[in-house]
């Protein structure tokens, strides 16, 4: 029987010699495993046969019946392309997009996940290098200030937080001075985390939340799990306690909004009630997120509440989506439904726990390629020549 290490080896040949590969790049150029996987799914081959599994089951699952897990998937596939040819000419296409006033080579971005070093140590560093190599836009959990500083981090980058920094009027302020200075783009508030969520792989396999913020899964020589006295266990039939602060309101992202010079975004919207909520705030922005199916199940796919959240925008503040996205196909399916940028996690996780800060780097170059073709063979030469009337939604 082969190890993993065997098995990984085995699979990186099995691409390597792949007819597909060798089409468009020299034999020499080959040697770099990293290229061998021809799309962002031979990542995920590749992080399963190398994670410990129960590594690997946090990252990939959802909450509950992982009911929202698998819509994010389905329903992009329900939705089909339709081509409009001889146009506009397609000879050199151009993916680029100004959001919050930057310029970006592609609309696909790097969102926030947590837990990174389960997968890699120092997870969040590995993925700010990939996303400055890939020049992509990151949501960052923090803790990249050093990279920044060197001028070794992402150009373009927003900050998650929950709140936690906006308790008061000058904990506002400091935060969003500190955010300006370091050249911060803008704040993500995520609003839909504020309970831990009901995971079921994680409660069966005795798995602890603590282990991703520090070293990863600890095993002793044998392989057993070992536990300290202050893990914390996933676990189920536990009524939420009381928290010791309040959770944020609209009122609260209104005064960060007065408070802060920074363009404020709200994520994890599903209704065209809570988009109007945020135009009637003076948000800048919101994204289109069920947490990676993580956190509520049965609120179905991201791709589904997309349209009621553009036209409840009205085009007075960009609408960006996550959940579900690993093909170009499906980035070009939300910019056809008015997504002014679409995000990707567990596809760039892959690439991560595969090959680190490369392993990001390189999905997110198959993404923005994989998109350009698509865009050229469906006949739009720009991202703004996408609309409504490429796509059709499957009965």
């Amino acid at each position: 029987m082969l190890n993993r290490r065997q098995a990984t080896a085995r699979f990186l040949q099995f691409l390597a010699a792949s007819p597909v590969l060798l089409a468009d790049r020299k034999h020499s150029e080959l040697g770099d495993p990293v290229l061998a996987p021809a799309n962002v799914f031979d990542f995920g081959k590749l992080a399963k046969a190398k994670l410990d599994p129960l590594a690997w089951d946090y990252m990939d699952e959802g909450s509950d019946d992982e009911a929202s897990l698998r819509d994010n998937r389905e329903h992009l596939s329900k939705i089909i392309i339709r081509p409009h040819f001889l146009l506009h000419d397609v000879s050199k296409i151009d993916t680029s997009i100004t959001l919050f006033g930057k310029k970006l080579d592609y609309p696909i971005y790097i969102s926030v996940t947590g837990g990174k070093n389960c997968f890699v140590r120092g997870g969040e560093q590995e993925t700010a290098y990939g996303a400055a190599a890939a020049n992509s836009l990151m949501i960052t959990n923090g803790g990249i200030d050093s990279i920044l500083k060197a001028g070794k981090g992402p150009k373009v980058w927003l900050q998650f937080t929950t709140a936690a920094e906006l308790r008061t009027k000058s904990q506002m302020v400091d935060f969003a001075d500190k955010l300006q200075d370091q050249g911060c783009t803008a704040i993500s508030v995520t609003v839909d985390i504020y309970q831990v969520s009901h995971r079921e792989r994680s409660v069966h396999n005795g798995f602890s939340r603590n282990w991703c913020q520090g070293n990863g899964i600890p095993r002793d020589d044998k392989g057993a799990l070992k536990y300290n006295p202050d893990d914390v266990l996933w676990t189920t039939g536990d009524v939420p306690a009381a928290r010791p602060f309040p959770t944020p309101t609209w009122d609260t992202l209104e005064r960060l909004r007065e408070a802060s010079g920074l363009p404020v975004i709200v994520k994890g919207i599903l209704t065209a009630e809570d988009t109007e909520r945020a135009v009637k705030a003076g948000l800048s922005g919101v994204v289109v997120s069920n947490h990676g199916a993580r956190q509520l199940d049965q609120v179905g796919a991201t791709i589904e509440a997309l349209p009621e959240c553009v036209q409840a925008a009205g085009g007075k503040i960009p609408v960006l989506v996550d959940g579900g996205f690993r093909r170009g196909t499906d980035v070009f399916k939300a910019l056809a439904l008015g997504a002014a940028a679409v995000g990707v996690g567990r596809p760039y996780l892959w690439g991560l726990a595969s090959f680190g800060q490369k392993g990001v780097a390189r999905v997110m170059e198959l993404l923005r390629a994989e998109l350009a073709v698509d865009m050229a063979m469906a006949g739009v030469s720009r991202v703004s020549e996408i609309d409504r009337s490429f796509v059709r939604i499957r009965k």
